[in-house]
């Protein structure tokens, strides 16, 4: 039996759910990916609309709208930067620590001979920017708190690989010593803060990082 839906928020116009690490957010190709939150959340809430997703390893908060129309303005306030997405993550090595938010800005594209591998490709990429600060050093690796300016696939795990600090547990851009440091990876999707469709009444939803 599936461990019931942790959700955070609900109301007419939206919810707000913690997805657990290795759910899919959205369906998959064939019927062994079906199972998904969306999927889940639509049992329960059959007017569930996904508007963000997350990789299926990461955990945290996803919101999802109750109509087409909500659905349709969330994207827009996405797409705007309007919606602020805050993640905790623990990544290898030691990073300096500063009192100031630092800034990875490297433009991503597909690594099209290793999908769905993502790369910091200069010529060819997508502008993309991802800030971090330093929350504290556990066992010689770096908890990092983390804000992503912008969408990429996958953009929080290959910045912090291209600057040489991988996400501990992640199968695809860690080394095999940082993989094995951890069961799952860990990325948490910890904070959301936004102007409610309905109400325009500001919304910050947080959720603990599991790990």
């Amino acid at each position: 039996m599936d461990a019931p839906l942790d959700c955070l928020h609900e109301d007419e116009w939206l919810l707000v759910i913690v997805k657990p690490s290795g759910l899919l957010a959205v369906p998959g190709r064939g019927a062994d990916k079906a199972d998904c939150l969306s999927a889940r959340a639509q049992v329960r809430w059959p007017d569930a609309l996904v508007v963000h997703r997350l990789d299926e390893a990461t955990s945290g908060l996803m919101l999802l709208a109750r109509s087409p129309a909500v659905q349709r303005a969330l994207g827009r306030a996405f797409e705007r930067r309007e919606i602020d997405k805050r993640y905790v993550a623990v990544v290898g090595g030691q990073l300096k620590a500063t009192d100031d938010w630092q800034t990875i800005d490297a433009p991503l594209a597909a690594d099209w001979p290793n999908r769905p591998r993502q790369q910091v490709d200069a010529a060819l990429g997508k502008p993309a920017q991802t800030r971090w600060r330093v929350l504290g050093v556990e066992n010689g690796h770096t908890r990092v708190e983390l804000q992503p300016l912008t969408g990429r696939t996958h953009q929080l795990r290959v910045h912090l690989a291209s600057i040489g600090h991988p996400i501990l547990g992640d199968r695809l851009y860690a080394p095999a010593s940082l993989q094995a440091a951890a069961p799952r990876l860990l990325l948490h999707a910890s904070e959301l803060r936004l102007s409610h469709p309905g109400s325009g009444v500001s919304l910050h939803l947080r959720s603990a990082a599991p790990f």
